[in-house]
């Protein structure tokens, strides 16, 4: 019996929100543990004793949709809190009597809320009657359901936080899980303590036994090998996997030629030389490149390198013999970009190379332990597994490398440019002490040369984009912000020792609109 299931927790149904893991990351950053379940499987899912509380994620859908909809109605008649966010706000208005319509002015983005009335799930959230929230809606409760009342209302949603304190379910339609709502975790806090009554029992020591037997019961005597990039995701991976089966594990470190500078011999003499893993390098630089060549299409990159990673596991899979199994540091924001995770309606951003790009027909089972956590849970995993802050602390750094760092078509000259760029960038940031205040940084490549003059003379070179961000999860995120004097050192660095560039500029732009990498 896998340990969660004796553990008391907090369920999470999910009805497609981006949102929704964000929903568990900050309920196990209290301590307690929780599960997600898609909408379509709560009809038959065993509602156990040990199921405190139930939170209703936000969703694509609206309440009407009723083909899209499989809700289970029997969940608001067990006697179980239930805090529905968002869309489910509105899908417990509309199935205990109230009315839920299309709002006459859209919410999107930052709102304020304003107190009506104490309640148990607001204690300690507003500050003098007043609470700044982020709200993602185009429809709105227009009518309360029996035995409720209004908590807070806002400028576009006079319903928008209502309560029935008899049976204990509340229904908020901002989201108090993102970042930008001030004090959101304070709601959840209120929730699962205070409401469920729910006591903490959840660590990174559980979560790091938790997916160790999950592996065992995965793979049992099989062996694995483990793509390993050397950051930090495929390096809990390989360590967590070593910690199931041992010598079962084979890692193996594919050297596409879109690695960063010397990335190469970094990660063999760390994961060889230092730590021992049983490590198999295959220089592939020439492959990759020539099978990328005349591709500009960033979704077409990822597929052509996910094919090709899956083709040189599975050559040296069969090189090591009775191999049934590829380890991947998958993380879940790979997975919400790439497809819906639970089966809910979710949209698509972005194919990821472990997880879109891969292809449909495979002769290796994936194991992703991964796949749930966000970065900061996956670098507190790593504590847990001893890793060292040299691996801990690195910047993600994507599985298709410098290939999506610059749009357009592959050459060997731009790679040469770029990963120079990229080096002169990382290491202002480690000697000036800015590399640990920033969640990742590196520089591209743009298909665009502009006119510059250098000594006298007309250059017409290729323009570099720098790009640092802040963030909590990697979900969204907000540029860092430099000084002048350090912008000013690092342009003229980078263009006075790299030919091939005469202008650098700095993206300021947030995610959302954009995401973190450009393709």
């Amino acid at each position: 019996m896998l340990l969660e299931n004796n553990l008391d927790k907090i369920l999470i149904i999910d009805f497609g929100s981006q949102f929704t893991q964000l929903i568990a990351r900050k309920v196990r950053e209290l301590n307690i543990f929780c599960e997600i379940i898609s909408h379509n499987k709560s009809k038959n899912y065993k509602f156990e004793k040990n199921i405190k509380g139930i939170i209703l994620s936000g969703g694509p859908l609206n309440v009407y949709q009723n083909k899209k909809i499989n809700f289970n109605k029997n969940i608001l008649k067990l006697n179980i809190p239930i805090l529905g966010i968002c869309f489910g706000h509105q899908i417990i208005s509309k199935e205990l009597g109230g009315t839920v319509k299309q709002a006459k002015s859209r919410e999107f983005g930052l709102a304020k809320v304003v107190k009506l009335k104490k309640s148990i799930l607001t204690q300690n959230f507003f500050t003098k009657n007043t609470a700044n929230v982020w709200m993602s809606h185009g429809d709105e409760v227009k009518k309360l359901p029996k035995n409720f009342k209004v908590i807070a209302k806002s400028s576009n949603s006079k319903l928008c936080m209502i309560e029935n304190l008899k049976k204990k379910i509340y229904g908020i339609q901002f989201h108090p899980e993102v970042s930008h709502t001030n004090k959101g975790k304070v709601i959840l806090r209120n929730f699962a303590l205070k409401i469920c009554k729910i006591k903490k029992n959840w660590s990174p020591k559980n979560q790091k036994l938790k997916l160790i037997n999950q592996i065992k019961d995965q793979v049992g005597n099989s062996k694995v090998i483990c793509a390993l990039s050397g950051g930090v995701d495929s390096s809990v991976v390989a360590n967590l996997i070593n910690n199931a089966i041992g010598k079962n594990l084979t890692c193996i470190f594919v050297n596409t030629g879109l690695l960063r500078k010397n990335e190469e011999k970094q990660v063999v003499n760390l994961f060889k030389n230092k730590l021992k893993l049983n490590l198999i390098y295959v220089n592939a630089e020439k492959i990759f490149i020539k099978k990328l060549k005349n591709i500009s299409d960033p979704e077409k990159k990822r597929k052509v390198i996910g094919n090709l990673f899956i083709k040189i596991f599975e050559k040296y899979a069969k090189k090591i013999k009775n191999v049934k199994y590829l380890a991947q540091g998958t993380l879940y924001p790979d997975l919400i970009e790439s497809k819906s995770v639970t089966g809910s309606q979710t949209s698509k951003i972005k194919s990821h190379h472990n997880v879109g790009g891969l292809p449909k027909k495979m002769k290796l089972k994936l194991v992703e332990p991964l796949k749930y956590l966000f970065k900061d849970e996956v670098r507190k995993l790593g504590l847990e597994l001893n890793l060292s802050k040299e691996i801990i602390s690195r910047h993600p750094f994507p599985g298709p490398g410098l290939a999506i760092r610059m749009p357009g078509v592959i050459t060997d000259e731009k790679i040469k440019i770029l990963k120079e760029a990229d080096n002169y960038f990382i290491s202002a940031l480690k000697e000036y002490n800015l590399y640990d205040k920033i969640w990742q940084a590196y520089a591209a490549l743009l298909p665009v040369k502009t006119v510059g003059v250098m000594g006298d003379n007309r250059t017409y070179e290729y323009l570099c984009l720098l790009r640092a961000i802040t963030s909590e999860d990697g979900m969204t995120a907000d540029y860092f912000q430099f000084n002048k004097s350090f912008m000013q050192m690092i342009s003229n660095k980078i263009v006075n020792n790299i030919r091939g560039i005469n202008r650098v500029v700095y993206d300021v732009t947030s995610k959302p609109p954009s995401t973190i990498e450009l393709e």
